[in-house]
C-alpha cells in the first residue's frame, strides 16, 4: 500500500517497535546503528539495515540516499547534516530546526515561553556567579540542569542549599552548559502522547500519571487518576479538568513546533492543580508504551501515519484502564516480574533483546490492562512487589462513584452507602454539595463529574430534596436520589419531590433512608461494564441468602416463640 521507504536514526527500543508497526503495514524501514544486532534490527532481519552511528554525517548521508523519509528514535543526532539534507529537499521529521532546539533544553523552555506555555522559572548558568545568584533568586533547593545531553534524570543535580554551591557544577558533566530552574513542588507526573501529522492534523492520547523511580520512569498508569476531589482554586481549574487543561497545554506546545511525528510532552500537576510543563521527546516516548495494548492505534503506527500523511488513527483507550512496568536492569531479578505476568490475565511483555543486563538499564516492559484501574492495580502489584518487595510507588484511584448530600446531618443515612462500596472495593468520594447554599459549587459538581471519572452520581437529601433532581439536570451520568427523612412529614416530602421530575430528567431513587440500597444499585451499574463488580454482586447475593437460609434454619429448630425471644 506505501510505497514510499523510511529510514529511521537509532536502533534501541524505541526503535524496534516503530519496525514492528512498520512490518504490519507492510512499510520498508531501515535502521542507521552501530550493533548489527541492535533491538530495532532484531525484529525484520531481512530489510538491508545500515551500520554505523546515528551521528555520523557520512552515514546519515548513506541513509538518506536510500529512503524518502527520515525520522528519529533518539533526538541526540547531528542535527547540522540533517538540516543540510532537508535544503536540499529531503522529507525530515520532526524537522532539525525542532529536533535542535529540543536538544538544548533551556532554549527549548525559551521558546515555549514564547507561546506562553505554562513553566517553572529558569535561569542561564554560564558560570559560577549565576548559579549563585540562581540561590538568590529561585531559594531552596532548586534544579541545576545540564541544557544538552540529558535524560532519565542524568544532567539533573538538587541544589539543596547554599553549601552546594561551591561544588555544584562539579556535579554534572565538565564542560556541559547549564541552567537553573525554580523547584517544582509538584503532587504528580503527567505526560501526554500528542502526534502532528504531515498534514497540520493534531491529536493527544489520554493523559497519563508517570510515576519515577530514581529519576526514571518505572510505573505509567492510563488515564491519570487525577479525578478526586470537588473543588478547585481558580475559575480555570472549577471549569476545565485536569486532563483537559493538560492536553491543551501539550498541544499548544507541539504546535509551536514545527515538523510530524509523535511528540511525549512531560508535565507536573502542581498542588494548587495547575499544570507546569517539564520537556518534550520530539519521538515517541517511554509513557507511551501501553498505547500498544491499550489504545485503538499506537504511537508507533501513528508516528509512521504522521510522517507519511496517511490518515491518522484513533487515539481512544479500547480498554477501561492500563498501567505500564519498565523492566529494569536488577541482576538476577530482572525478570522475575516477566516470569509472574506469563500468569497474570491482561498482561502482556515485550523484551528488547539487549544482549547486555546493566542496573538500571532499560530491558523490557509489561503492559497490564483491565476493566478498571482496580483491576489494573491489582495485577501489576505482584510484579511489582517482585522486583522490589519494599517499592512504595503510589497506587492512585481515582472515585467511580460519587456521594453528595445536602447537609452533615445526612451522613448518618449515607454512610451505610460508604460501607457497601467500601465492602464491594468500589472507590468512592463523599462530600456537601447543597442545591441552596451552595448553588455554585453544585453547578461545577454537575458539570464536571463526568470528566473526572466519576460513573454514578448518589445524592441524598431531605425537605425539598432538590440535589438530585438538579445533579441530574447538569450531567449526563445516573443519579439514584436517597429521600432522607426529615423532622417533619417523615421523609414523604422527599421521596416525593425525588420521583416527581419532569419527562427528560431521570433521577432514580430509593426507599426512604435507604442509602445501602443506593450504593448495592451503583455497584450493578457499575458490573454492567466491569465483570469484577458484577461478581461482587453475585457474592453478596450469595451472602445474604446463607443469612437468611440460616434464620430459617433457627425458626425451624427453636420454634417461633423462642426465636422471638432469641431475638430481642
Amino acid at each position: 500500500m506505501e510505497a514510499r521507504k523510511v529510514g529511521i536514526l537509532g536502533g534501541g527500543q524505541l526503535g524496534r517497535m516503530v519496525q514492528e508497526a512498520a512490518s504490519r503495514l507492510n512499510i520498508s524501514l531501515t535502521i542507521l546503528d552501530e550493533p548489527t544486532d541492535s533491538p530495532a534490527k532484531q525484529v525484520n532481519a531481512f530489510q538491508t539495515h545500515l551500520q554505523g552511528s546515528f551521528k555520523d554525517p557520512i552515514k546519515i548521508r548513506e541513509l538518506a540516499q536510500q529512503v524518502d523519509v527520515i525520522t528519529v528514535e533518539i533526538e541526540h543526532v547531528d542535527t547540522a547534516v540533517l538540516k543540510e539534507l532537508e535544503a536540499s529537499g529531503k522529507s525530515i521529521h520532526p524537522t532539525p530546526a525542532t529536533i535542535s532546539l529540543i536538544q538544548d533544553k533551556y532554549l527549548q523552555k525559551q521558546h515555549l515561553a514564547k507561546y506562553q506555555i505554562p513553566l517553572a522559572d529558569s535561569l542561564d548558568c554560564p558560570d559560577q556567579e549565576a548559579i549563585e545568584k540562581a540561590g538568590q533568586e529561585f531559594g531552596y533547593p532548586f534544579m541545576l540542569k545540564a541544557k544538552t545531553m540529558a535524560y532519565d534524570g542524568k544532567g539533573n543535580y538538587v541544589v539543596k542549599s547554599k553549601d552546594d554551591l561551591k561544588d555544584a557544577s562539579s556535579k554534572l558533566a565538565p564542560g556541559v552548559p547549564l541552567y537553573a530552574e525554580r523547584w517544582a513542588k509538584f503532587d504528580r507526573e503527567l505526560a501526554v502522547m500528542v502526534v502532528r501529522s504531515v498534514t497540520g492534523e493534531v491529536r493527544s492520547y489520554p493523559v497519563v500519571e508517570t510515576v519515577h523511580k530514581n529519576s526514571i520512569c518505572h510505573l505509567v498508569f492510563a488515564p491519570a487518576q487525577v479525578g478526586r476531589g470537588l473543588t478547585g482554586t481558580s475559575d480555570e481549574t472549577f471549569s476545565t479538568s485536569i486532563q483537559e487543561r493538560a492536553k491543551k497545554v501539550a498541544e499548544n506546545a507541539i504546535t509551536s513546533l514545527s515538523g510530524a511525528g509523535v511528540f511525549g510532552v512531560e508535565m507536573f500537576l502542581m498542588q494548587d492543580g495547575q499544570i507546569l510543563l517539564n520537556e518534550i521527546a520530539p519521538r515517541p516516548h517511554n509513557s507511551g508504551h501501553y498505547t500498544i495494548e491499550a489504545c485503538h492505534t499506537s504511537q508507533y503506527e501513528n508516528h509512521l501515519r504522521a510522517i507519511l500523511g496517511l490518515p491518522l488513527g484513533s487515539t481512544a483507550m479500547k480498554v477501561q484502564a492500563s498501567g505500564m512496568l519498565n523492566i529494569l536492569g536488577a541482576g538476577e531479578k530482572t525478570y522475575e516480574a516477566c516470569e509472574l505476568a506469563y500468569g497474570i490475565t491482561g498482561t502482556t511483555t515485550h523484551l528488547y533483546g539487549k544482549k547486555e543486563c546493566k542496573a538500571g538499564r532499560k530491558m523490557g516492559h509489561i503492559t497490564v490492562v483491565g476493566d478498571s484501574m482496580q483491576e489494573v492495580h491489582d495485577r501489576l502489584l505482584p510484579m511489582v512487589m517482585a522486583m522490589d518487595p519494599k517499592d512504595e510507588s503510589p497506587f492512585n484511584l481515582d472515585p467511580m462513584v460519587s456521594i453528595v448530600m445536602g447537609s452533615d446531618s445526612d451522613l448518618k443515612v449515607m454512610e451505610d452507602a460508604a460501607k457497601i462500596l467500601t465492602k464491594m472495593g468500589v472507590p468512592f468520594e463523599l462530600s456537601l454539595v447543597s442545591a441552596h447554599r451552595t448553588p455554585e459549587r453544585m453547578y461545577h459538581f454537575g458539570r464536571m463529574a463526568d470528566k473526572r471519572g466519576i460513573k454514578v452520581i448518589i445524592a441524598g437529601a431531605g425537605g425539598a430534596a432538590h440535589l438530585p433532581g438538579m445533579v441530574a439536570a447538569l450531567t449526563p451520568l445516573p443519579v439514584i436520589g436517597v429521600p432522607v427523612r426529615g423532622s417533619t412529614l417523615d421523609g414523604v416530602d422527599s421521596l416525593h419531590s425525588i420521583v416527581q421530575m419532569p419527562r427528560g430528567v431521570p433521577v432514580a431513587t430509593v426507599a426512604i433512608n435507604n442509602s445501602t440500597n443506593a450504593a448495592l444499585l451503583a455497584v450493578r451499574m457499575l458490573g454492567s461494564y466491569v465483570p469484577s463488580y458484577l461478581d461482587r454482586m453475585e457474592k453478596y447475593q450469595v451472602q445474604m441468602e446463607k443469612e437468611v437460609q440460616a434464620k430459617i434454619t433457627t425458626l425451624d429448630r427453636v420454634g417461633w416463640q423462642k426465636y422471638e425471644y432469641i431475638k430481642h
